[in-house]
């Protein structure tokens, strides 16, 4: 035992020795196994049973053994919260058959020793994370590999080369990792291979030929890479395929006629990409298809009838397209059919009725050209009892909303907005029970809203705006218990606010903006905790607006075209309520002189309790004015000590003022510059002030050399880190380096003063050039571009070194002097301390429309794709020349909306800029306003993330023409 011991120790110091040789007494595969735990970290004790004192490991949690030999045959240890890296020591099992380590957090690189283990067929090691390139040795001696599984990790890299030598190989897996290069043309030698899955990836060129070797390929997925070019023209000689993903590449051309081969293809799914030509007439020959999906291309042309054929499908999306005509009556024959998306397209005609008759539990027809009126009339409707999404929002519906609507037992999501519907809401919707998204709005309803839309009791997302609503807001939708949001603004509605919605305790947007109500707003309106934005602009309310909690964070727009209202809010303090005069018994004496008669008694008292109500106002209203000019003196003498500060000198990168920093505080100047012309006094002159944001100021002064530079006095004193988060935030961003980022060069730190010194940016906002006529400016269309894609670039940079800026907008994208953008204001949010996304929200206000809607739901993470939300809508603002949101006489015109509608009816062009003069590549100017309302989705997983953007952007650009050059 005590040999043993001994040895195991050597292993430890010399990890090398395990490729010597050994006492054969001693069990090769504990040796190995129990040397590769000693590397690991175990949190959960997963691999107590591993014991060095066994003779077998065969009864060793993981580890099974070949019953003729005892030796370990497979280790699987999948899900054991693992971390660590694999070492060497695995070679120790040479009768290793399968490795299986998925599920773990393993780190670093594959070691390429493991083919050195002769007998192993499966290696799983998905799911970890591992990183680096895949080294050519990994696959040198794969002879026997039958399976491997690298997804989910974080390997970059071409993939190797040698690959191409494992013959025998059935399934590949590389999934969702950061592969680059092109498609190795090898793969199409390994002719066992069942199953190829690089989804998710960074794969770039054309698909080489010859896949059509791969006769018993059953599953192909390549999508979510760069790869270009035409689909593999031959894949339909892949018969056994039963299921392919090409989808969000930037595949061209049309489908390869060889696909009708497929008839035993089940999933087809070629979304997102740029395909044309017309939906292929012999579709109907892929008689297994279950899921098809053409969503998001080119496509044009009708449906063709031959789509019934099709018995076994079950979901199909064709969104986002260009067919027109009407869908053929034969969809009815796909009698399996649950799933139909046709929204974004040019569809036309009355609704099919067949739609309503399969047992369909999801249909979207939405943004199509579809007339006439909607009827459930059919006794016979299977989808009563099936539906669960109904989405036909966008078309060009008339006629009244039926009362067999109510009949959706199951639905969940009812979107019938932006139609021409008419009528009033029927009563039936009160059935909908199940449903927790109701959207009604944008049409001409009329009458009141029904009081029992109470019984609908699992809405969480209740919209009626842009109707024609009158009467009162029920009484009965305060049981509606699960209400997150509620909007209901451009209608008559009249009356007061009931209380009973403050008892909708999930309540996070409440929009009442643009009707007739009146009366006081209801006090309770406090308690509602989750409250994230409140709207009752233009009614007709009175009185003192709530107070406490989101209420006191609110900004004046929101409750402005209210005259009457009063707070701090609207600058408009509410009328003192004085006591009343207290009245005593006439007849009682008050004192010793006798008694009064009773109006001279009456008089008496009045005048003396008016009295001391005047004396009590002067000595209240003296108390506040000392303590005012106290304050005032106070402010004034800090800034002074502050600004007395500015005693600078240059230095490295962290040098102080010459005095304490207790009492003047410490400059930094990364650069090492700190010689101001200007002085101490001047730097926080008004005459030098460039602008005012909701972070603070910003003042312009000049270094000794002539150089310019910005400063930004932080505004939010009480809401900064502490001095050493605050150092530490801005040394973390004063070394982001970017051509289209702001730089940061320095920083002043009091307790009472924080100073943020970027570099000077001369060419002014990029909100000037676009909105004001003063300036005269007019961007053309290459220099709007160039700021597009340097903006995306600079966000790019940021998301790369996690940082999420927060506050995207175009006051904060600066032009220099050859109009290239820098993005300014970058990460301030990380200056303050861990703040809710409320309080965050107050000190960004002014990027009203940029804001992305998670931001109004506590329960969903912010990330980097709430910048690429605002990114989106500056696009847009970039090239329509219009704010992101346009107040107008009476309506609010929201520009995503507005361009996404022009969009759908394709009028597209009436949105470009009119300063244009129509001076623009129609080509480029339409996939940017594209990529502007993808940007701008509403939800968070379907906007690329920055780098997507930047590279999609350079496709769309179009190389520069001699005329476009001379504009320039």
């Amino acid at each position: 035992m005590l040999m043993r011991v001994n040895f195991v120790v050597v292993l430890f110091l010399f990890p090398l020795l395990l490729v010597q040789s050994v006492d054969p007494a001693f069990n090769d595969d504990v040796l190995g196994l129990i040397v590769f735990k000693a590397g690991l970290s175990d949190p959960q004790s997963r691999l107590t049973s591993w014991n060095e004192e066994d003779d077998l490991a065969c009864n060793w949690v993981g580890v099974k053994c070949d019953p003729n030999t005892n030796r370990v045959s497979e280790l699987i240890l999948d899900g054991f919260s693992l971390s660590g890296h694999i070492g060497r020591s695995l070679i120790r099992l040479q009768f290793l058959r399968v490795l299986q380590l998925s599920r773990n957090n393993f780190s670093g690189p594959i070691n390429p020793i493991l083919s050195q283990i002769p007998s192993l067929k499966v290696i799983d090691l998905s799911e970890n994370s591992l990183s680096g390139v895949i080294a050519e040795e990994l696959f040198q001696q794969c002879g026997s590999l039958r399976a491997i599984s690298l997804a989910k990790n974080n390997l970059t890299g071409a993939i190797p080369q040698s690959l191409s030598s494992c013959s025998h190989l059935e399934r590949l897996n590389f999934s969702s990792n950061r592969l680059s290069g092109q498609l190795l043309s090898g793969l199409w030698s390994l002719s066992s291979l069942r199953s190829l899955d690089l989804s998710d990836n960074m794969l770039e060129g054309q698909i080489p030929t010859g896949i059509e070797s791969l006769y018993d390929l059953r599953a192909l997925n390549l999508r979510k890479n760069n790869f270009v070019g035409w689909l593999p023209e031959n894949i339909g000689n892949c018969m056994q395929l039963k299921y392919v993903d090409l989808g969000g590449n930037y595949f061209t051309g049309g489908l390869p006629l060889s696909m009708r081969k497929l008839g035993l293809c089940r999933y087809l799914d070629v979304s997102a990409n740029s395909l044309t030509g017309e939906f292929p007439d012999w579709i109907g020959e892929m008689r297994s298809l279950e899921f098809l999906d053409l969503s998001s291309n080119n496509f044009s042309g009708p449906i063709p009838s031959s789509v019934g054929n099709l018995k076994s499908l079950k979901e199909v999306n064709l969104s986002n397209n260009g067919f027109v005509g009407s869908l053929p009556d034969s969809f009815g024959d796909c009698v399996n059919l649950k799933v139909l998306d046709v929204g974004r397209n040019m569809f036309s005609g009355n609704l099919p009725s067949w739609v309503f008759k399969l047992a369909l539990e999801s249909v979207s027809v939405s943004a199509n050209k579809y007339s006439g009126s909607i009827s459930f009339s059919d006794p016979w409707l299977q989808s009563y009892q099936s539906l669960e999404l109904l989405d036909l929002s966008s078309n060009s519906l008339s006629g009244e909303i039926p009362s067999t609507i109510g009949n959706f037992t199951r639905l969940q999501f009812l979107n019938i907005s932006r139609n021409s519907l008419f009528g009033s809401i029927p009563a039936s919707v009160g059935r909908l029970n199940t449903t927790s998204v109701l959207d009604l709005s944008h049409n001409q309803l009329s009458a009141r809203i029904p009081a029992e839309i109470g019984k609908a009791v699992s809405l969480q997302e209740l919209r009626l705006e842009s109707n024609f609503l009158t009467g009162s807001i029920p009484t009965d939708i305060g049981n509606c218990s699960s209400l997150t949001s509620m909007v209901l603004s451009q209608n008559n509605l009249t009356g007061p606010v009931p209380v009973a919605i403050a008892s909708l305790s999930n309540l996070e947007v409440l929009d009442l903006s643009f009707n007739n109500l009146s009366g006081s707003l209801p006090k309770e309106l406090t308690n509602l905790s989750h409250l994230t934005s409140f709207n009752v602009s233009f009614n007709h309310f009175e009185g003192e607006l709530p107070v406490g909690g989101f209420f006191n964070t609110i900004p004046p727009s929101s409750v402005t075209g209210n005259p009457s209202l009063c707070g701090s809010v609207v600058r408009h303090s509410c009328p003192a309520v004085h006591p009343k005069p207290l009245v005593l018994n006439p007849n009682s004496s008050v004192s010793n002189h006798g008694p009064l008669s009773p109006n001279l008694r009456h008089k008496r008292i009045v005048l003396s309790i008016s009295s001391l109500v005047a004396i009590g106002a002067a000595v209240f209203i003296a108390l506040g004015v000392v303590t005012v000019s106290i304050l005032n003196m106070h402010a004034r003498t800090s800034m002074a000590r502050a600004a007395a500060a500015f005693t600078f000198s240059g230095g490295d990168e962290f040098s102080p003022s010459h005095d304490t920093e207790a009492n003047y505080g410490k400059l930094v100047m990364f650069s090492g510059e700190a010689d101001f012309v200007t002085g101490a006094q001047s730097l926080l002159n008004k005459d030098c002030e460039l602008g005012r944001g909701g972070f603070g100021a910003v003042y312009k002064t000049e270094l000794r050399g002539g150089r310019s530079i910005a400063i930004k006095k932080l505004n939010s004193t009480s809401l900064v880190k502490c001095q050493e988060d605050f150092e530490r935030e801005v040394k973390r961003l004063g070394k982001i380096k970017h051509q289209n980022l702001v730089a940061l060069e320095g920083y002043y730190w009091t307790s009472s003063l924080q100073l943020l010194i970027h570099e000077y940016i001369s060419g002014g906002c990029l909100h000037k050039h676009l909105h004001d006529r003063e300036s005269g400016s007019c961007l053309t269309w290459q220099q709007r571009f160039k700021i597009i894609l340097g903006t995306a670039k600079g966000l790019a940079h940021l998301h790369q070194m996690n940082v999420i800026h927060y506050n995207m907008k175009s006051t904060n994208v600066l032009l220099d002097v050859s109009g290239d953008p820098k993005v300014g204001d970058f990460g301030l949010a990380r200056l303050l301390p861990a703040l809710d996304r409320y309080i965050l929200s107050s000190k960004i206000q002014s990027a009203l429309g940029y804001m992305a809607p998670e931001f109004a739901c506590q329960t969903v993470k912010i990330t980097e794709k709430c910048d690429v939300y605002g990114f989106g809508i500056l696009t847009l603002e970039v090239v329509t020349g219009k704010r992101p949101v346009e107040y107008m006489e009476d309506d609010v015109v929201v520009l995503c909306d507005m361009v996404r509608e022009a969009l759908d009816e394709g009028r597209i062009e009436e949105c470009i800029d009119k300063k244009l003069n129509g001076n623009y590549p129609m080509e480029e100017a339409i996939p940017v306003v594209k990529l502007g309302l993808i940007c701008a989705s509403q939800v968070p997983s379907n906007r690329p993330d920055m780098e997507e953007v930047v590279r999609i952007l350079e496709l769309i650009q179009c190389p520069p023409t001699e005329s476009q050059e001379e504009l320039e």
